[in-house]
C-alpha cells in the first residue's frame, strides 16, 4: 500500500480515530495535513509522531462546522502543498440526545453541518484537481448507526446522508479514476472519546452488560483497524472498490447490507 508522493488531508485528526488514520497514511508514505479544532497540544503531538516517520506534515486549525473556515483551511493547504490527492472526512459528532422530543432545530442543523456538509464542501473543493489528474481517493467516516438503527436521531440521519452522498459521488467520479467510499466504525474506545466517557460514567456492571449484549468480540473497538482499512481504500491495491460502505465493528452491527 505504497502512498509515497501522495498528499492527504484527514479532518479531525489530532486524536482518536482521526489520528490513527493520519498515522497509517503517513506510515504508507503519504504527506499528511492534520486538522484540529480545539486541542492544539494533541495536534502538535500527532504532527511530531508523523514527522518521525519521515514524511511531511502540515497542521491547520479549523472548525469544520463553519463554511468560511473550510475555505480558509483549503487555501492554506493549497499554498503549502499545491494539491490534495486523498481526502478523509473523519470529523463528526452529535448534538441533541436520543429523545426526539427534546432535540431542537439547532441540534439538527449543527449535527448535519458537522457530519455531512463539511464533507460536501471539502469534496467540492478537492474534486476539480482530482478529476484533472485522473486520480483521487475520498473516504468518508460514517458509523454503523448510519446503516442501521442506533444512536440519536440527528446522528443517525446525518451519517446515513453521508453514506448516500458518498454513493452518489462514487458513481459520478468513477470515470475519472476518483474512488469514493465510506467506513462505518462501531463502538471505538480511545482516551477522551464518547465510549471512553461511557465507561467512566457508568458502573462496571453496566459496562459489562453493554459489552456482553452488543460487542461479539467481548471488548470495545480501537482506532488502528479503522486507520488500516482507510489506508487500504486510499491505495492502488483497492482496485475497483468504490461506492461501498465497510463496517469496522467487530461484528457489532446486524444489518445484512
Amino acid at each position: 500500500m505504497d502512498l509515497s508522493g501522495k498528499i492527504a488531508l484527514v479532518t479531525g485528526s489530532s486524536k482518536g480515530i482521526g489520528k490513527a488514520i493520519a498515522l497509517e497514511l503517513a506510515n504508507q508514505g503519504a504527506s499528511v495535513v492534520v486538522n484540529y479544532a480545539r486541542d492544539r497540544k494533541a495536534a502538535i503531538e500527532t504532527v511530531n509522531e508523523i514527522t518521525e516517520l519521515g514524511v511531511s506534515c502540515f497542521m491547520v486549525r479549523a472548525h469544520l462546522g463553519e463554511p468560511a473556515k473550510i475555505i480558509e483551511m483549503f487555501q492554506k493547504i493549497d499554498q503549502h502543498f499545491g494539491r490534495l490527492d486523498i481526502l478523509v472526512n473523519n470529523v463528526g459528532g452529535t448534538r441533541g440526545g436520543r429523545d426526539f422530543d427534546s432535540v431542537t432545530d439547532q441540534d439538527w442543523w449543527d449535527t448535519i453541518e458537522l457530519n455531512l456538509m463539511s464533507a460536501v464542501r471539502l469534496t467540492r473543493l478537492v474534486v476539480p484537481a482530482m478529476k484533472n489528474s485522473n486520480w483521487g481517493r475520498i473516504v468518508n467516516v460514517a458509523s454503523i448507526w448510519g446503516r442501521e438503527y442506533g444512536g440519536g436521531p440527528t446522528y443517525m440521519t446525518a451519517k446515513a446522508a453521508l453514506i448516500a452522498f458518498s454513493k452518489h459521488m462514487a458513481i459520478t467520479l468513477a470515470p475519472y479514476g476518483v474512488l469514493v467510499n465510506t467506513v462505518a466504525p462501531g463502538s471505538i474506545q480511545f482516551p477522551g472519546g464518547s465510549w471512553d466517557r461511557f465507561v467512566s460514567n457508568n458502573t462496571e456492571e453496566v459496562v459489562k452488560e453493554f459489552i456482553a449484549n452488543q460487542l461479539p468480540m467481548g471488548k470495545f473497538g480501537w482506532p488502528e483497524p479503522v486507520g488500516d482499512m482507510i489506508a487500504y481504500l486510499c491505495s492502488e491495491s483497492v482496485g475497483m472498490v468504490t461506492g461501498t460502505s465497510i463496517n469496522v465493528d467487530g461484528g457489532q452491527s446486524h444489518s445484512l447490507i
